[in-house]
Order: C-alpha cells, then structure tokens, then sequence
C-alpha cells in the first residue's frame, strides 16, 4: 500500500479534512494501520511506473558508484505515497532515515541542529518543504550543495560565522504545492518525480494487497467497487477497505463483494463516483438553489452553510478534476456531468423577449 505519513494535523486543512471518510489526509487510526501496510521495497509498491522506474535507476547507480543518492523531490496531493517512497529509499540504500516536516522548522537553528546530528548517508525526510521558513530555506540551499552550514555566533557587528562539515547525505523533500518551492531550491535536487492519481487498476492492485495484510477476504468485483469510489488516492482506498471490512463482518459472512461494498459506503454516504454528503451539498445547492450558475463563492458556500475556504480548498479541487464543476470570471458553473450524476434535468435557455416570438417568428 502506498500513501504518506502525515506531519501535520487536520487542522492545516480548513475546515479539517481528517474526520472526512475521503478525505486524502491522515487521521489517527491511518497511522496507526499504514505502518504495518507500506511496502518495503521498490518491487512491493504499486503504482507510479515512471516515477518508480526512473528512482529505481537513481538509487541503482548510487549504490554502484558506493555514494550517497541524489537529493530526491517528490510532489503530489496528499496520500499518494511521498512518505512510503522516503523510507524505501532509505531502505534500498541501507541508510537510516529521519522524518520532519516544513512547519517544524521554522528558524535556521532548527535546521542546523537536525543537520548537524546527521550520520553518513542518512535520508533526511522533509514533508511539506514548502512550508519551512526563508532563513531555514536559505541554509538549506548550501546544506544541499556543499554538506555545510555557517552557524552565526553572536549577535549585530560582533557576530561571527562558523562553518560547519556536513557528512553526505540525501534530502528527500516532498511537497503537495511545488508551484510555491523557489527555483534555487527545486534546482539542487537531482531528480524530481510527480506522483499521479491512480488509475481504478493499480487501486484494486493496492485493495488486494492490504486485504492480504488484514486477513480480509475481498472478491475481484468488490476490491473494484471500493477502488471507483476511493478518488484515485491509495489512502482513501486503505480507509474505505476498513469500513466495509467492518460492514461485511457485522452484515454480512465477513466477505466483500461487489453488493456488500456498494451497501456499506452508501452506509458511509461516498457514491459511486467517490463524491461524500459535502461534495452532493456543494453540487445540489450550485444546481437546485442557482440552476447551475454562475454563483459567487461566498454565496455558495452559505447556501451549503461551510466557509468559504472549507467549499474552496476541500470539496471543489475534486468536483473540478471529475469534470462535475467549472470555476470561471463570473463564479462557479456545473457542467452537463454534474446534471446527469444528480439525475436532475438542467434548465432549458430562455428564449430572448420571455420566450415569446418576435414580430417576425422566432
């Protein structure tokens, strides 16, 4: 199973995505279950063939040259497998890893104090690179480079700059918005891969395995029923493989077709197309409230009764990648799709002039 270790809670995400059956951060029992469940290797993790073969040659020729592996970035939305990737690189090079994440460093002492305590060869993990701060950013920027630091002594016209040795090592950096890492810092790390949502195939690939792991008996047409709902997201499947493996041991004889999975997440309201009560509310108050626009954000998000960052930032990023919403100048509009996976009929175009015929026919 593939998907990341979270370093920050669910309220980073407004409105908190954590208690969200889809949502594709992690809550307290993923942690708990995803490290009994990730892959261990290069050859275990499902998914991701290019960024996978294109690393596997990386880590190959540093081990053939005896050195340490180059910096690696990794970017991609949450649960898709940053995390997993880090520690199977540490794994395939023999080398400890450490794990800290972007908001935890938030003066340069902080790094350095990491930095410093480093041994040869580790893997520094750092989620959300992003989000660390610029003095730390820019210590970083020669920690890549050269493996050293100027630790500053001293304060105003007095203080002194020590330089520091650093042991090699590889940063691995992972980010969900690489749009906002500067390019002097993207530009130190010597292969960058983007991980893609999974296709349903690579999702029942990953169902099937973690099933194996939980002693769940899961059929062919049931791990595809909870792979169509589960986002293209590794984690998200993970979470709802463990709500229908509760409702087939309490409803049903304990194993998971195609009927019981349907059964159980409508139970957990995620419908076919992996959409949950926030993302129909979103849709039926953008279609039924405002015949399907265009409405201002703000607007929706009261008619839906959530703030405006929780419409923004949590349900609409999905909507939009299914085709189901449009985000244009004048507000958001609903597509055809959104019409048809509602079962509504979209209203028809007024006739200029109040639908009446003009003095010379239509």
């Amino acid at each position: 199973m593939n998907w990341d270790e979270p370093t920050e809670t669910a309220g980073g995400q407004p409105g908190g995505t954590a208690d969200r059956l889809v949502g594709p951060d992690a809550d307290g029992e993923d942690t708990a279950v995803e490290a009994a469940l990730r892959p261990k290797d290069l050859e275990e993790f499902v998914g991701q063939e290019r960024v996978r073969e294109q690393l596997d040659l990386v880590l190959r020729a540093a081990r053939a040259r005896g050195a340490t592996a180059d910096h690696v970035l990794l970017s991609g939305a949450p649960g898709l497998g940053k995390t997993t990737l880090s520690m199977i690189i540490a794994a395939e090079m023999g080398a400890p890893i450490r794990i800290t994440s972007g908001p935890a460093i938030q003066h340069a002492g902080d790094l350095a104090a990491i930095l410093s305590s480093l041994q040869e060869g580790e893997v520094l993990f750092l989620d959300e690179i992003h989000r660390m701060s610029r003095p730390a950013e820019e210590m970083l920027y020669m920690a890549m480079e050269d493996f050293r630091v100027d630790v500053i002594v001293g304060k105003g016209p007095g203080a002194t700059a020590i330089p520091l040795e650093l042991p090699p090592f590889t940063l691995v950096g992972a980010t969900t918005r690489a749009g906002l890492l500067p390019p002097p810092l993207r530009d130190r790390f010597g292969f960058t891969g983007h991980m893609e949502f999974y296709a349903p195939g690579e999702l029942e690939r990953v169902i099937h395995r973690s099933a194996g792991l939980l002693d769940v008996h899961i059929e062919a047409d049931g791990a595809a029923e909870i792979a169509g709902r589960s986002r293209g997201t590794p984690r998200i499947a993970n979470r709802l493989l463990r709500r229908v493996r509760d409702y087939a041991q309490v409803k049903a004889d304990g194993v998971i077709t195609r009927e019981t999975a349907s059964q159980a997440l409508d139970v957990y309201e995620v419908d076919a197309r992996g959409l949950d009560r926030l993302d129909r509310a979103v849709l039926t108050a953008l279609l039924k409230l405002f015949g399907g626009g265009p409405v201002g954000l703000s607007t929706l998000a009261v008619a839906v009764g959530e703030e405006r960052e929780t419409v923004e930032e949590v349900a609409e990023p999905f909507l939009v990648r299914e085709g189901l919403l449009a985000r244009t100048p004048r507000g958001r509009i609903a597509t055809p799709a959104a019409w048809a996976h509602l079962g509504l009929t979209p209203p028809q175009p007024q006739v200029p002039g109040g639908g009446q015929q003009g003095l010379f026919g239509t």
